[in-house]
């Protein structure tokens, strides 16, 4: 079931321990309440699919769906 309203893309961060991944996605602004967009059942689903990618690490299918940073290891990077 879609909302009725002004769809707006907005950009969600998704924050692991090892990744932090922007993507956006659609919203819609009810016409009866505007105050704060809301997110459709497949958007919350979609957020929390690029969660559990993260966690498990799938940079490859991260990348096709948004921008992608991983956190280095400050023992690793050499000045």
């Amino acid at each position: 079931m879609q909302l009725e309203g002004k769809r707006v893309t907005r950009t969600r961060i998704v924050r692991t321990d090892q990744f932090v991944v922007a993507v956006d996605v659609e919203a819609v602004i009810p016409a009866d309440d505007p105050s704060e967009p809301c997110y459709e059942a497949e958007t919350v689903q979609f957020l929390k699919q690029v969660a559990e990618k993260a966690e498990a690490g799938d940079t490859d299918w991260l990348m096709q769906h948004g921008r992608v940073y991983q956190r280095l290891n400050p023992d690793a990077v050499s000045a």
